[in-house]
């Protein structure tokens, strides 16, 4: 029954968390010159728009199903929307810009974090401390898996800055094939991935809560 709970406060911590990491990318497309997600209504803080059917429902789902299930240690719960609408041609400093952009959305994560973190860090006790535990470890782990460099993720966003014009473009072209890499990564490399990821989450942990997740 604990487990079922957790999983629900994970769930509802999901929502707010996605919805200002996108808001995020958005706002900061808006201040770089960028009007593009503003006029495709990504600058909103409605989840509607937002929804990936895999990223948004069926891969948070069954994450949260193994939470329930008693196995919350063995995959990170996190979520990720559809693309959101950019044109570079309105950025001043394109390459710099993009990747400002990029950073944006795991930023927004980590100040969440680090807001539930210093709650944590009170002493809650009850609903409330769950909760925000439950908010802590969406925003972190959110953090950490949307900057590692897979396609269709802010990582390889990044990345693909530093790339050589022609693979740069290869690379890019990759993120329509996001849901494949991402059930390669949890299903084919969990083990070195998730490894990599619970690492760097850890170490977040410690520092915005002096805790770690499992």
């Amino acid at each position: 029954m604990e487990n079922l709970k957790f999983a629900v406060y994970l769930a509802v911590a999901l929502v707010p968390s996605l919805v200002l990491h996108e808001y995020a990318h958005g706002f900061a497309a808006g201040k770089l010159g960028d009007p593009t997600p503003r006029r495709w209504g990504r600058l909103t803080l409605n989840p509607r728009p937002l929804v990936d059917p895999f990223g948004s429902v069926i891969l948070p789902a069954l994450l949260l199903i193994l939470v329930a299930s008693g196995q919350g240690c063995l995959l990170p719960v996190f979520a990720y929307a559809k693309p959101i609408p950019l044109d570079p041609n309105y950025l001043r400093h394109r390459d710099r810009d993009t990747t400002l952009i990029a950073l944006a959305g795991p930023a927004a994560n980590v100040v969440l974090a680090a807001i539930a973190g210093a709650a944590y860090r009170v002493g809650l006790t009850g609903e409330v401390a769950l909760f925000v535990e439950a908010f802590l470890i969406v925003n972190v782990f959110m953090c950490v898996f949307q900057l590692m460099p897979v396609p269709g993720f802010d990582g390889a966003r990044i990345l693909a800055r530093f790339l050589p014009p022609r693979p740069r473009q290869v690379f890019v072209n990759l993120d329509q094939y996001q849901v494949l890499f991402v059930l390669v990564v949890f299903f084919l490399l969990a083990g070195p991935f998730i490894a990599i990821v619970r690492a760097i989450a850890n170490a977040l942990f410690g520092l915005l809560a002096g805790v770690s997740y499992c």
